[in-house]
C-alpha cells in the first residue's frame, strides 16, 4: 500500500505534466476520494507549490502557470553531505552504492549543481582517502574542507589557524599533499615550509583556511593515506609501548592495525612468506594503557612487554581476574 506521502509526490508529478486534473481523475489515479485529494493539495500549498483550484463543470487543479519545479536545489552542505555518503557507501560496501546506481546518483547530483560548486565539490571527492571503517564522528567545517580540498588540487599554499590538543592556537602555512578519513576523524597532511617538515592536521580543529599566492610541487609517488597512518601511529603521547609479538603480520594487524603500531620484523628475512609466524617489534604510543591487556589477550599469540613496567602489571591483573572467573562455580 502506498505511503500518504507517496500519494503527496504522485499528485505533484501529475500535476506538473501540465493542464487541469478533474477530481475525479486525481482520486483515481490515486486510489483515494475526493476529500483525501483535497487533503493531499493542502500539503503542497503547505509546501509554498502553488496549486490552483479551477471551479466548474470541468474544474479541478493544475499548478500555476509558469511555475516549474527546480530540478534540484542543495546548499554547498547538503550537497556534501550527499556526495560523501556515496562515497563512504562505496568504500563500505554499502547495498546499492557499490554498483552503477551510486555513480549514476553521484553523477547526476554533480549536473544539477552550479559550475561554481561542482568544481569545488570534485575537488573534495579527488583529494579524499578512506583508510578504515568510520568511528566516532568529528566533523569539519564545510568551508575549511572545500578550501583545503581546493589547494590540493590547485598545489597551492594556505594559510591555516589551528588549535592543538593542549588548547594552544597558531597560524601556520602548510603545502597540503591530500585529505584523508580515518575511523570518523578528517585528517590534512602536507609540509610545512618554515620548519621543513610533513606535518598532519585534524581538519576539525582548522578555524580557518586561506588560500596563498603561489604554487608547490608534491613529492613524487606521494601516498596521502599512509603518511597519516605512519604520523598517528608515531604521535606523542603519554606512554611509549615496546613489545615483542610471535604471529603474522595480518594476526597482528587485526588488533593492532597500522594508525595505532607500527611492526618491523626482529630478523628480516629475505623473501618471507607474509602468513609464516615469526616474532615482530611492535612500537605504539598511548595516553592510556588499561585497553592495552584485553587486546593483547584477545591476539592469543605468544608476546614479551618490553616496557612500560606498568603495563606488565596491569595484563598480570587482567590475568588474574580472568583466572578467578574461570574458578567459578
Amino acid at each position: 500500500m502506498a505511503r500518504p506521502t507517496s500519494r503527496v509526490l504522485t499528485l505533484l508529478e501529475l500535476l506538473q505534466s501540465g493542464g487541469i486534473r478533474t477530481m475525479a481523475e486525481l482520486a483515481d489515479r490515486l486510489g483515494v476520494d475526493a476529500r483525501t485529494v483535497r487533503r493531499y493539495v493542502g500539503h503542497l500549498v503547505d509546501l509554498d507549490i502553488p496549486v490552483e483550484a479551477i471551479r466548474g463543470r470541468y474544474g479541478g487543479y493544475r499548478l500555476a502557470p509558469g511555475y516549474r519545479l527546480p530540478p534540484l536545489m542543495l546548499n554547498d552542505d547538503e550537497a556534501l553531505a550527499v556526495l560523501l555518503g556515496l562515497a563512504a557507501g562505496r568504500r563500505t560496501g554499502l547495498p546499492a552504492t557499490t554498483g552503477t546506481a551510486g555513480e549514476t546518483a553521484a553523477a547526476k547530483i554533480r549536473r544539477a549543481l552550479p559550475e561554481r560548486l561542482a568544481r569545488r565539490l570534485d575537488a573534495v571527492m579527488e583529494s579524499l582517502a578512506f583508510t578504515a571503517e568510520p568511528g566516532e564522528a568529528a566533523t569539519p567545517e564545510t568551508g575549511v574542507l572545500l578550501a583545503i580540498a581546493d589547494a590540493v588540487r590547485h598545489s597551492r599554499p594556505t594559510l591555516i589557524r589551528y588549535t592543538a590538543r593542549d588548547g594552544r592556537r597558531s597560524e601556520r602555512t602548510l603545502h597540503p599533499y591530500g585529505i584523508v578519513a580515518h575511523e570518523g576523524r578528517w585528517y590534512i597532511t602536507g609540509s610545512d615550509p618554515e620548519i621543513g617538515q610533513d606535518r598532519t592536521f585534524r581538519l576539525d580543529r582548522i578555524a580557518d583556511a586561506r588560500p596563498l599566492p603561489g604554487s608547490f610541487e608534491p613529492p613524487a609517488g606521494l601516498d596521502p593515506a599512509q603518511r597519516v597512518l605512519s604520523g598517528l601511529a608515531g604521535a606523542a603521547y603519554r606512554h611509549e609501548v615496546t613489545l615483542r609479538i610471535h604471529g603474522t603480520v595480518e594476526q597482528i594487524r587485526t588488533r593492532l592495525p597500522a594508525g595505532i603500531a607500527s611492526v618491523k620484523e626482529i630478523v628480516p628475512a629475505e623473501a618471507a612468506d607474509p602468513h609464516t609466524e615469526r616474532w615482530f617489534h611492535v612500537e605504539l604510543r598511548a595516553e592510556r594503557l588499561d585497553w592495552l591487556p584485553p587486546v593483547l589477550a584477545s591476539l592469543d599469540r605468544p608476546f614479551v612487554i618490553e616496557r612500560p613496567d606498568e603495563l606488565r602489571d596491569l595484563v598480570l591483573a587482567l590475568a588474574d581476574r580472568l583466572a578467578a572467573s574461570a574458578r567459578q562455580a
